[in-house]
């Protein structure tokens, strides 16, 4: 028989962590870009919220690992 693998990417919780906070970083820059009318949220906090979303943080929570102390 052949082994199920439920965990592929073996996230743990602090994995999940990080991955929460890019994506509530994420939906408040689109909610920025939304709703703030001046050029200030729309053009510039914005893209800043988003490019830190996508490139710094979901990679991050994909790639981090604890490390394992050996007893």
């Amino acid at each position: 028989m052949k082994k199920k693998i439920t965990d592929r990417l073996n996230l743990t919780k602090i994995n999940y962590i990080i991955l929460s906070i890019a994506i509530i970083v994420i939906i408040t820059g689109y909610i920025v870009m939304k709703y703030v009318g001046d050029d200030l949220g729309d053009k510039t906090i914005s893209p800043i919220l988003l490019t830190i979303g996508y490139v710094v943080l979901i990679p991050l929570a994909l790639f981090y690992k604890t490390k394992r102390v050996d007893e």
